[in-house]
């Protein structure tokens, strides 16, 4: 189980740096498998969100920082299944992130040590691909030109992807 100040730092990823001051503490939902599903409150609208690290972790790198895969609900906003990926070290500045979800291929931006999707659509494919998958592969490249690849466990991802979006109202 991921420590209380990862969750927290989670959280405030997931809510964009400027705004981690007005979050709440997350609150577990449950654990599913490779997932967990968290909660918390923004400016009094409950967002949640499912989060993994990687079974496992290749490059030639000395020291990488956490890694997580995530997928957010933001109903006050009328945002869903957002797509997340956190690398442990920032990236090759304009690098892209591949993301390879039972042989489907996406593309992400990246910033700092965070990739995304470029759109609502991508982010809904992912999702859906998470869901009822059994392999995710993520490959990046870092700043100082380390390929890393991580690969994640997607046992339990549907249960918690069902879990927060009860927990959020989201169908």
């Amino acid at each position: 189980m991921m420590q209380k100040l990862s969750q927290f730092m989670i959280a405030g990823v997931c809510l964009g740096l400027s705004h981690a001051a007005l979050a709440a503490e997350p609150k577990l939902i449950g654990q599913h498998g490779d997932w967990t599903a968290y909660m918390f409150m923004e400016n009094n609208n409950k967002v949640c969100y499912m989060v993994s690290q990687p079974k496992k972790a290749e490059g030639s790198y000395s020291k990488r920082g956490e890694v997580y895969a995530l997928v957010t609900h933001r109903p006050a906003e009328k945002s869903k299944n957002v797509f997340s990926y956190i690398a442990g070290y920032p990236y090759k500045a304009g690098s892209e992130v591949t993301v390879l979800v039972n042989n489907q291929k996406f593309r992400l931006f990246t910033q700092d040590d965070s990739a995304w999707t470029p759109d609502e659509a991508t982010d809904n494919k992912i999702a859906e691909a998470i869901k009822r998958g059994s392999s995710l592969v993520i490959k990046g490249v870092s700043g100082r030109g380390t390929e890393t690849t991580d690969t994640f466990g997607l046992s339990g991802s549907g249960a918690a992807h069902k879990a927060i979006s009860a927990e959020c109202g989201v169908k």
